[in-house]
């Protein structure tokens, strides 16, 4: 019975290589899928300029996608519970239009 609690309880070890621990600035994502996998690019979107740089681009299954959403729903209601609510930019009746086609599948943020 220990030995069954053990390999429930395994731990995985996760390398975070120096190139990669700064991470990349995104403030655009843009998500496709096919029946799959989907696919996360994550943009650097800057005023004025009219080109946008695709910085990181991930590919994932279904079951990983619909875990990470509710991962990302856990961490954000931490956050807001700790800092209190996210405020959405266009909660202030503005609105943010980008193009949706960055010579790659259409998707939403």
């Amino acid at each position: 019975m220990e030995n069954k609690n053990q390999e429930s309880e395994q731990q995985i070890n996760v390398e975070l290589p120096e190139e990669l621990a700064e991470g990349v600035y995104s403030n655009l994502a843009m998500i496709a899928h096919s029946n799959s996998e989907f696919i996360l690019d994550f943009i650097r979107l800057m005023p004025g300029v009219p080109k946008a740089k695709v910085k990181a681009r991930i590919i994932i299954t279904p079951e990983h996608a619909k875990r990470l959403l509710e991962a990302l729903k856990d961490n954000i209601r931490k956050f807001e519970d700790m800092h209190g609510p996210i405020q959405n930019s266009n909660d202030d009746g503005s609105h943010f239009n980008f193009p949706m086609s960055f010579g790659g599948p259409g998707g939403e943020a």
